[in-house]
């Protein structure tokens, strides 16, 4: 089920509020918290039963490593803690690894060995890399006693609770637990309820107004990747670069708001990255949870910056490494990963050497080598990110074609696969120079929802999202966070 579907929307939100509230309401908290996790469980196999049983595995075996380290009664030998949360973390990265990273491993031992192992083909488990990150810093917290002794239907909430359960954020149990336990989150907030609407609005014209009108520029461009030439390539990949964007924010926008309606507090995620002067900033600024997680769970735990400049550098290329493998399984992600890494590691170079950088430039240079290793992501196959990048840098073919297939992102009118001509083609870059002047210039979502009033214009704002964004319903395109 789609945040972007009528049945989502007009039924399973409504329903399932009403019915958490009103179970609340009459003093039934944990039968409310039970039905918030069989809302959520429902959720999650409404796109695929077959994997329900995984997540319910994974909850019930985490659950129980979790509560035997949090237990004071329990555990105290050291030997045996730590062998706890080695079979927590490995329990956790075995299951990702088998259901996203298998058929990676055998392809390339058999390119490798010249062998002919079978691939499985299996088919990704939804959310899996995000529930799985999630239920590791349970674990690990809990071997590092940060008081998480909660009973089994909280932590099971804090695993499937719907808003982020598919896409994130990745929350910590931290920051979330304490909030399942709160009185007054218990009660209707309407205060809460008004501000996640608004932000869930916004959330939903980003995606399915902006996002899914401007992937028809990007899948039409990497469809034909043969041929692109030089405007072709750089429209074709500033489009998907302004395509992620808010499909992933519009997603976290969506979460964040639905978790408000439930007086839950979600992290935010994206800071208006593409406003970053410097790759370190943009990190600091997109998919903020990601990176907090590889902060806390694998750099700091690596050491950190604590052994001087070169061990630093090379800690941070390793996680730059893990984040492009947990994005997928495949070499453009360790690619696009490594070369995001290299780019720290020249900026931190850059910064301790006392130089300093015009902001403008600094920003043309961050926003552009973003775009550009966006394609190892986008592109399917390493061959086709190449010949992406290569159009976008062949010089000899700058020329305007008279032609190009694709397909108009103008859902008012009647469209289909046909030619583009030269004025559909400057239509497409007005577009995108649009967008980019709007994610420079306007306040991102978090610093609107701050400011937020029950002011006339913002529920106008509101309901002109919702009633366009349900006009554009009809597609129901998957959000593209859903791949990872």
């Amino acid at each position: 089920m789609l945040f972007n579907s009528y049945e989502f929307i007009f039924l399973f939100l409504p329903i399932v509020l009403i019915v958490y509230f009103n179970l609340n309401r009459f003093g039934k908290c944990n039968i409310a918290k039970g039905w918030l996790v069989i809302a959520s469980l429902y959720f999650y196999s409404y796109f695929n039963k077959k994997y329900l049983i995984l997540i319910v595995v994974s909850i019930l075996v985490n659950y129980f490593i979790g509560n035997m380290l949090n237990n004071k009664k329990g555990i105290e030998s050291y030997i045996q803690r730590k062998s706890l949360l080695i079979l927590g973390v490995v329990f956790n990265l075995g299951i990702l690894g088998y259901y996203k990273y298998y058929d990676f491993f055998v392809e390339n031992i058999n390119y490798i060995f010249k062998t002919n192992i079978p691939l499985l083909h299996i088919l990704l488990p939804l959310g899996i890399s995000f529930f799985t990150f999630q239920q590791l810093s349970f674990v690990i917290d809990s071997y590092y006693r940060k008081n998480l002794q909660y009973d089994f239907l909280s932590y099971s909430l804090f695993v499937t609770f719907f808003p982020q359960l598919i896409a994130g954020p990745i929350v910590l149990p931290t920051e979330m637990l304490p909030q399942f336990e709160n009185e007054k989150n218990k009660l209707i907030n309407y205060e809460n309820m008004n501000r996640g609407l608004y932000l869930f609005s916004i959330g939903l014209a980003k995606k399915v107004i902006i996002a899914d009108s401007i992937a028809l520029f990007a899948n039409a461009g990497f469809d034909m990747m043969e041929s692109l030439n030089f405007i072709e390539a750089w429209l074709t990949s500033i489009s998907y670069t302004m395509q992620l964007y808010f499909d992933f924010s519009g997603y976290c926008d969506m979460a964040m708001g639905i978790g408000l309606m439930f007086n839950i507090v979600l992290p935010i995620n994206f800071n208006s990255p593409y406003k970053s002067t410097n790759i370190q900033e943009f990190w600091q600024k997109w998919h903020m949870t990601l990176g907090r997680f590889m902060m806390n769970y694998l750099y700091i735990p690596l050491g950190g910056n604590r052994h001087g400049k070169r061990r630093t550098l090379i800690n941070l290329l390793i996680v730059f490494l893990a984040s492009g493998i947990w994005h997928g399984a495949g070499w453009n992600f360790i690619i696009w990963g490594g070369l995001h890494g290299l780019g720290i590691l020249i900026h931190r170079m850059w910064k301790s050497s006392g130089r300093k950088m015009n902001k403008l430039i600094g920003w043309f240079i961050t926003f552009n080598y973003v775009n550009l290793l966006w394609v190892f992501f986008r592109a399917e196959t390493l061959d086709g990110a190449i010949k992406v990048i290569r159009g976008m840098f062949d010089i000899s073919n700058l020329y305007l074609p008279v032609r190009i297939k694709g397909v108009l992102p103008i859902k008012f009118l009647k469209y289909g696969a046909y030619n583009f001509s030269v004025m559909e083609l400057l239509i497409q870059g007005i577009i995108i120079l649009i967008l980019i002047i709007l994610v420079i210039k306007l306040q991102n979502s978090y610093e609107k929802l701050i400011n937020f009033k029950e002011k006339n214009k913002n529920i106008f704002l509101v309901g002109i999202c919702i009633f366009f964004s349900i006009l554009y319903l009809n597609s129901k395109a998957e959000f593209l966070y859903f791949n990872f």
